[in-house]
């Protein structure tokens, strides 16, 4: 496995949040973590990435334990998350904020590299690279967002609501530009609302709530799962007439 949780308790304060929650990651799949709101979702994202420390239980990554890792050592260890709502650096251009996902490495071939790779990735990237990012629209943003954690090089990318607040079209470009970084050998766990579109593109999921994992499996058994297709598909199960 390329990431585990393992028993993992975390708090804020007296409030538990995650309670024994046990994840596996297994390289070079895509795993959607579904759920509704305050459930412990971005939880799990901050834990991956050292904001939030577990009380309890042990985050592993490639076979190490890192739980009392600092984020920086983490990224560097090949984790990169792509943040809710973008957080990008509004005031700086779309280049700068490639860059800054590249800040922990050294500069040469390999950025260049990556840079390129990038491009490929999100043409509308390379075409606005000198535009402020704060001006970009939201689906062109949530691109530079993605394209700047994989400048970092990850082996595992971290994604904390890829589609909110996108249009559909957006939506749709997103999910097959996931894919494509998958296909190219990246391993990918996502935090997602969009339960269809997630599942439609996961390999596995898992269920959060109100903290614990209620409910996992192979995505495609899920999305037909009575209780996942009423609970996230908005699809209510009408009874036989009798």
């Amino acid at each position: 496995m390329l990431l585990e949780f393992k028993d993992i308790d975390t708090y804020y304060g007296d409030l538990h949040v995650l309670k024994q929650v046990n994840y596996e990651i297994g390289q070079g799949e895509i795993v959607c973590l579904l759920g509704g709101n305050a459930c412990g979702k971005s939880t799990t994202m901050k834990t991956i990435m050292g904001v939030v420390r577990p009380v309890r239980g042990s985050v592993i990554f490639d076979g190490k334990p890192i739980e009392k890792l600092p984020t920086a050592e983490r990224v560097k260890r090949g984790i990169a998350p792509v943040l809710e709502a973008r957080r990008l650096f509004a005031r700086m251009t779309v280049f700068e904020n490639l860059e800054m996902g590249a800040y922990l490495r050294a500069r040469g071939p390999e950025f260049e590299q990556d840079l390129e790779r990038v491009y490929s990735l999100f043409p509308r990237v390379k075409e606005r690279r000198s535009q402020i990012a704060g001006t970009l629209s939201g689906g062109e943003q949530q691109m530079v967002a993605m394209g700047r954690a994989l400048m970092a090089r990850p082996r595992l990318l971290c994604m904390d609501e890829p589609s909110m607040g996108l249009s559909p079209l957006y939506v749709e470009q997103v999910f097959d530009i996931i894919q494509e970084i998958n296909r190219q050998g990246t391993t990918i766990f996502m935090v997602e609302q969009n339960a269809n579109m997630a599942l439609q593109i996961a390999h596995r999921a898992y269920v959060l709530q109100t903290g614990q994992v209620v409910l996992s499996g192979m995505a495609a058994e899920l999305r037909v799962n009575p209780l996942i297709r009423e609970a996230y598909l908005g699809e209510m199960q009408v009874p036989a007439p009798a």
